[in-house]
């Protein structure tokens, strides 16, 4: 699995439209607004390196309102943290 990190600066009326937009891409696992020198941040989990290409190129770049993009490529993860876990907090097997 290949993990990477997009910072993307967007046009400040449609903010909420791009997240949502950028959402919906397949690859991209989740979508943060955030404070500092970007809009948006996008996590984008593919299985290939081509992927990356498909996902970010070919697709989040061209959502109208995505000004620039700077995207990060993570060489290891240290963290186990687990999105479902954190999902199922308080819920009994």
């Amino acid at each position: 699995m290949l993990t990477a990190m997009v910072l993307i600066d967007v046009d400040a009326g449609r903010i909420p439209e791009v997240a949502s937009e950028i959402a919906d891409v397949p690859g991209v696992s989740e979508v943060y607004s955030v404070t500092g020198e970007v809009d948006l941040i996008a996590m984008i989990r593919v299985r290939q390196h081509d992927e990356l290409a498909d996902v970010i190129a070919d697709r989040l770049s061209k959502v109208t309102g995505v000004l620039r993009t700077q995207t990060y490529i993570a060489f290891r993860t240290y963290s186990k943290h687990d999105l479902e876990q954190a999902f199922d907090i308080g819920l009994e097997d």
